[in-house]
């Protein structure tokens, strides 16, 4: 496949900042507060960049003659997941390749016409893409329904999920591009030609896009659009070696058919998180998974309390078996070690009723914060003293955070029976569980009150882990809700 990038463009955020140093070019972002070390090849490109207005690929490939296009796109792609620069638009396709559709649907004739509708809006070439369904034993007028439209039809008789419907009619498909969308679901017209350039990065297996809320009325709709479990964010980000768990829904997944095959695609076994072990054993064969904003897709989420707790059940089960599975990537919890040292020194001056204690806390960040500064100094990063200590304080924030959330998202579920054991404790609970709510209606500002947010967030949470317990003591592993601890020095 030939490719050429039009209408792509970057530029520089505001909260980053471009410095020449000793040779080399340095970008620093003072929130998050990182930086990085650039050749001063590339300084003609990042002046212009530097304005604050969007400049187009074609644009900055004029100032880097001596660079393969391709391999600047790449690399200013990288610094986009980095949050280092913005970007928008999409690079186009030449010889635009063939993509194969899948959507697997069973008893659901108004979802799938919907659906079947919104992807004859793509503005992908029409002799450039298939559309195979797979009605998965239907027992209503779904088949009859889907049969008015131009899509390649396979009817089973037998009920045998999502999975082996997907692998099926990637046996059959033509496409060098498998892409897979739930019956559920609404194309935006842009879903592949947002996504399917991407794949000209040999080291991409797979990519996803942005799935979106498409009801927007009621209290459960409006948590669904900030807190949905197929949000991946809003920023372009990348699977990479020390990140063991990054995965994108399989509702909205783009995947090379080779590949797919390759490694047998979704194991049929798995009822939920099988986009997970997929998108696991891509990266396990040497790929990248991609998640990209652009591409979007709108989800009809199931939008009643019951069915909105018994799907958050079922997302819990999985997680305890995908471990079971994937032993390689046991989890982990990393503690920065200042971080870690300053909230034991207040934990223990609360438990033991010893507030002195918390006289040593301002030493623990006096001494972060000198360590931190002389590490700068040295590398001669022009970072500001007040940047430095609010990272350094950020960063004891967050700790705590991660922290409560973690306690809110698996423990939550124990306050009840430990309250009657232990009063304060389950207290304890309560307001951490309240923190991690709180801060997360802060970050995501939903169109929702905080209490209706948090009974909602509060569902969420025990419906959740109530099924990673179920998971754990079904198949006997705890490493779920019993991480591994290891301590790090903090860096931002």
């Amino acid at each position: 496949m030939t490719y050429t990038s039009k209408h792509l463009a970057y530029r520089l955020p505001q909260k980053v900042k471009l410095h020449t140093i000793h040779n080399s070019l340095v970008l620093v972002r003072s929130f998050p507060l990182k930086s990085i070390r650039l050749h001063t090849t590339w300084e003609p490109a990042f002046k212009l960049l530097s304005f604050g207005s969007f400049v187009t690929l074609e644009k900055i490939v004029q100032y880097l003659m001596d660079i393969d296009p391709e391999k600047i796109e790449f690399f200013l792609n990288s610094l986009v997941r980095k949050g280092f620069l913005e970007q928008e638009g999409v690079s186009l396709v030449t010889d635009t390749p063939f993509v194969s559709i899948i959507i697997p649907v069973r008893n659901r004739p108004e979802e799938i016409k919907a659906c079947l509708q919104s992807l004859g809006k793509l503005d992908y070439p029409s002799d450039k893409f298939e559309i195979i369904v797979v009605d998965d034993a239907s027992c209503d007028d779904t088949p009859e329904l889907i049969k008015k439209f131009n899509v390649h039809l396979i009817s089973l008789k037998e009920n045998k999920k999502a999975s082996f419907c997907r692998n099926l009619a990637a046996q059959k498909a033509k496409g060098d591009i498998l892409a897979f969308i739930d019956s559920d679901c609404i194309s935006h017209p842009s879903w592949l030609s947002g996504l399917v350039p991407a794949f000209k990065d040999p080291v991409i297996g797979a990519i996803g896009g942005q799935v979106d809320s498409f009801f927007y009325t009621s209290g459960l709709d409006k948590y669904e659009q900030v807190k949905s479990s197929l949000i991946m964010g809003s920023h372009a980000k990348r699977s990479r070696k020390n990140e063991k768990f990054f995965y994108v829904p399989s509702c909205n997944l783009l995947v090379k058919k080779d590949l797919f095959l390759k490694i047998d695609g979704f194991k049929e076994e798995l009822v939920v998180g099988e986009d997970v072990d997929l998108c696991w054993r891509l990266q396990d064969a040497g790929y990248h998974v991609e998640f990209r904003p652009s591409g979007k897709i709108f989800h009809k989420h199931r939008n009643t309390i019951g069915s909105f707790c018994h799907r958050r059940f079922e997302y819990g089960t999985s997680e305890p078996l995908l471990q079971v599975l994937h032993k390689n990537r046991g989890k982990q919890l990393f503690l920065p070690v200042w971080g870690s040292l300053f909230w034991s020194v207040v934990v223990l001056s609360i438990v033991c009723s010893c507030l002195p204690l918390l006289l040593i806390c301002p030493f623990i960040v006096l001494t972060d914060y000198t360590t931190k500064h002389i590490k700068i100094k040295q590398s001669r990063i022009p970072v500001k003293a007040s940047q430095l200590f609010l990272a350094v304080v950020r960063g004891y924030a967050a700790l705590f955070y991660h922290c409560c959330a973690f306690i809110s998202r698996y423990y939550l579920l124990w306050f009840i029976p430990v309250m009657l054991i232990f009063p304060l404790v389950s207290i304890l609970f309560i307001v951490l569980h309240s923190i991690s709510g709180l801060v997360d209606y802060f970050l995501k500002k939903p169109r929702l009150n905080l209490f209706g947010f948090l009974f909602y967030y509060s569902l969420e949470q025990l419906s959740y882990q109530t099924g990673v317990w179920f998971g754990c003591i079904k198949y006997k592993s705890f490493s779920a809700i019993n991480p591994i601890v290891i301590f790090q020095k903090q860096t931002e």
